[in-house]
């Protein structure tokens, strides 16, 4: 499995160094309109309240692509994603779409200074 900290929009995570680039990889993702909980969220940040339940369908797109490309860049054999990008657009019929890109990359610790 691929450690969240080595899933980075920078070059590499701290502490490591690119063994080898597997390519990109890219998932998409995408949340249907949801009126309803639009309404309850926006009643919820009025009132000073904002559950875990009311993310954003936003935020719940970019998790789910986030999701989808840690685990295309596993099936590719890496153990890292760097140069991690986002888009977000909203459809023609209001749902959220968030597409994500990376390099999968293998990791290995970098040598510490004065080794």
């Amino acid at each position: 499995m691929i450690d969240p900290a080595n899933v980075v929009t920078f070059e590499r995570p701290e502490g490591f160094r690119i063994v080898r680039s597997l390519g990109v990889a890219r998932a998409r993702a995408t949340r249907p309109r949801n009126v309803l909980r639009a309404t309850f969220r926006t009643i919820g940040a009025f009132i000073g309240i904002t559950p875990l339940e009311f993310l954003t369908d936003a935020e719940r797109a970019r998790a789910d692509a986030v999701a989808q490309l840690v685990e295309r860049a596993e099936r590719l054999g890496a153990n890292g994603v760097v140069g991690l990008q986002f888009e977000a657009l909203e459809a023609l019929d209001g749902s959220t779409v968030v597409s994500a890109e990376g390099e999968a990359v293998v990791l290995e610790p970098a040598p510490r200074a004065g080794s």
